[in-house]
């Protein structure tokens, strides 16, 4: 009964996640916030702090937090964490170089007690360029089926175009109903 109770809650009721969008810097991540608000491409300059943006996609609201990914700022990202419902981790899979970075990072935030409970969406974005990692290639060097006390999910994207972030999204609201 109470598990019926809750499904037909849902249905009428706003749910609101609070969302943290991370990644090295130049990876795409204000221009998929953007993608996701506007459905359109904003010229940005690197962000220092943080961007919040709320979408609703099928009567959920998310709270979107993008972060800065320059070094000196990812020792700030933790100050984020509370209360996060899902980590958007944005990889650039065209920098092969410093894919190792974003899993040394990406791991450390996983460890973190105040994302305990969060779900993990990784972007492989610039499906768009010549040459660029596969979704298992960036998953095989993440080392994503190490990761056991999140739910977790890779999707290619090009932010520039929104090729694929509606699937990211769509993965973010059905892992909300299990």
């Amino acid at each position: 009964m109470g598990f019926l109770l809750t499904k037909l809650m849902r249905l009428f009721s706003n749910e609101e996640h609070k969302v943290i969008i991370v990644g090295l810097d130049n990876a795409g991540k204000t221009t998929i916030l953007y993608q996701y608000l506007m459905s359109e491409v904003v010229h940005t300059s690197p962000t220092i702090g943080s961007n919040v943006e709320e979408i609703v996609v099928d009567k959920t609201k998310f709270v979107m937090w993008d972060i800065g990914g320059q070094e000196s700022l990812r020792s700030s990202w933790s100050t984020y964490y509370t209360n996060s419902d899902f980590v958007i981790l944005v990889i650039d899979s065209t920098d092969r170089e410093r894919l190792h970075i974003s899993k040394k990072e990406l791991h450390e935030m996983l460890q973190n007690d105040d994302l305990r409970k969060a779900r993990l969406l990784v972007y492989a974005n610039k499906q768009d360029v010549k040459g660029c990692m596969s979704a298992a290639e960036i998953s095989q060097q993440l080392n994503l089926t190490s990761v056991k006390d999140h739910a977790w999910h890779i999707q290619t994207c090009c932010a520039l175009t929104g090729n694929g972030l509606s699937a990211g999204v769509e993965w973010m609201i059905e892992s909300t109903k299990r």
